[in-house]
């Protein structure tokens, strides 16, 4: 099986990925496609389901003709997706009834605020793991529900099917034969017992969910379904299927309980494996299912950033301050420091640990002489602080201090921004030669279910060091910084106006 390939589909945020890797973990091909955001209104985000699937499909061939190699050539594919967006359509006819409703809209934030009043959060965290927010998938469920006329109806029917991206991807793969998802995504929907392993009835009734809607929950690592012929000129097994974040800890080789890793993407992800014990959060952070193979699970601390890269994004489409995202490295490198300056992103609410909605995007400490630089580092600084915030609250919650941080993601490739990572948190920084970590995770999970990776000894061989950043600011330096983040942050908490 050597000889073959790996096929890996990265189905992200703001643009869709297919990698072709070889059996040392290197790439082969890859290619990749910007789609369309759509954003109705302030902190709401959706996607055009068959946008995400056109451009899906265009870059897997496209990876594959690159490679010139054939659906013959290729010994399994796996799937990772953007997470906790939510897909609805027609089970006779595949098309979707609306467009997704993106894992970072706030749209349900209402509907979160009522299931709070009714003081149900402690029974969501001790099923799901999860915190109740318009972040993940059952609130917005529950609004395509309540606002499309008839829809609940032709769901308890059994006529409409609910998937994250990776279920709509397998569904349209497989032409409309497997409604399936992994554990993975499965345990960020707040609908899913992390423990129990399967949907929650009382859940279900809570947010009005038809079960009839569900698709089956199967690992992560096996037997998924089979992409049909007509797509790439011959069958192809789909045997890997992960969330991003999780797959990006399964490519960063975090098999072992206490092993940590951070995404730079749309937004940072900070996961630390607990290997097969679901430790339950004090400090607001989320208990999620890594990644379920060979009859096992394992369970990992996670805390999420909204907005990490996009903040990057906004400087290039927002304030037209640099023309390519690239830039942002150059325009900051021209000032020593950000003189002051904090800009907290908060542009779509607050992720853990805050978990506020109604935060929104601030900028201080501005004088006469801040210039455009100072805020473009202002805003690289923060997707380190946001860290730092879970790092800590991490070690809290589970009593280990990291000895070193895995990185990956589009941002981890900012010196800069790895080398301030480092000094904020007192901690080495460590970023492999191989940054796709994320489709990388996707085929190390494809490709042991068939053979093609031993185990995951032979997988974590293949991680190699491209660079090391050792933490080189003093203590009383980082401590001073931290806590005007701290004061910055506190500055842009429920500023929106709510009931």
């Amino acid at each position: 099986m050597a000889d073959k390939y790996i096929l890996a589909l990265d189905q992200g945020t703001t643009s869709s990925r297919a990698i072709v890797f070889a059996h040392d973990g290197s790439i082969k091909s890859v290619a990749q496609e910007e789609f369309e955001q759509i954003l109705p209104s302030p902190g709401h985000v959706e996607h055009d389901p068959e946008a995400i699937w056109s451009s899906q499909l265009k870059v897997a061939r496209d990876a594959l003709a690159e490679a010139r190699l054939t659906a013959a050539d290729i010994a399994a594919m796996g799937i990772t997706n953007q997470r906790e967006t939510v897909v609805l359509w027609e089970r006779a006819t595949g098309k979707p009834v609306g467009n997704a409703i993106v894992w970072q809209s706030r749209i349900s934030a209402p509907i979160c605020d009522r299931l709070k009043a009714d003081g149900l959060e402690e029974t969501v965290q001790r099923k799901t793991g999860l915190v109740i927010d318009a972040y993940f998938s059952g609130t917005k469920i529950k609004y395509m529900l309540d606002t499309v006329p008839g829809l609940r109806k032709r769901a308890q029917a059994g006529e409409i099917a609910f998937g994250t991206v990776d279920s709509w991807l397998i569904y349209r793969f497989t032409e409309g034969k497997q409604h399936v998802t992994d554990y993975s995504n499965a345990s960020r929907t707040l609908i899913y017992n992390i423990h129990e392993l399967d949907w929650d009835d009382e859940l279900l009734k809570i947010l009005d969910i038809p079960r009839e809607m569900l698709p089956e929950v199967r690992p992560s690592s096996g037997e998924l379904a089979q992409a049909a012929a007509s797509f790439f000129g011959g069958p192809i097994s789909i045997t890997g299927c992960a969330g991003d974040q999780q797959a990006a800890t399964f490519g960063q080789a975090c098999f072992e309980p206490g092993s940590a890793k951070n995404t730079y993407g749309t937004g940072c992800f900070l996961l630390l494996n607990t290997g097969h014990e679901a430790v339950t959060s004090k400090n607001r952070l989320l208990t999620t299912i890594g990644w379920g193979r060979d009859g096992k699970i394992t369970y990992c601390l996670e805390g999420g950033v909204f907005i990490g890269g996009a903040v990057v994004q906004w400087l290039r489409d927002g304030l037209k301050i640099i023309k390519q995202s690239v830039d942002v490295e150059k325009l900051a490198g021209t000032v020593k420091d950000t003189h002051g300056v904090y800009l907290v992103p908060a542009f779509v609410g607050l992720g853990a640990p805050y978990w506020d909605p109604y935060a929104r995007g601030t900028i201080v400490g501005i004088t006469r002489g801040t210039t455009e630089a100072h805020i473009a580092l202002a805003a690289i600084e923060s997707m380190a602080y946001q860290s730092r915030d879970l790092v800590d609250a991490m070690k809290r919650d589970s009593g280990l201090d990291l000895s070193e941080l895995k990185v990956d993601g589009g941002a981890s490739v900012n010196n800069r921004l790895m080398q301030f990572q480092a000094d904020i948190l007192g901690t080495s920084v460590r970023r492999p030669q191989v940054a796709e970590t994320t489709a990388l995770g996707a085929a190390y999970l494809a490709g042991l279910a068939v053979g093609y990776w031993k185990d995951e000894a032979e997988v974590a061989r293949n991680w190699i060091l491209d660079q090391e950043f050792s933490p080189s600011m003093q203590a009383a330096d980082r401590d001073q910084r931290y806590g005007r983040w701290q004061k910055a942050v506190e500055r842009s908490r429920d500023w929106e106006e709510h009931d």
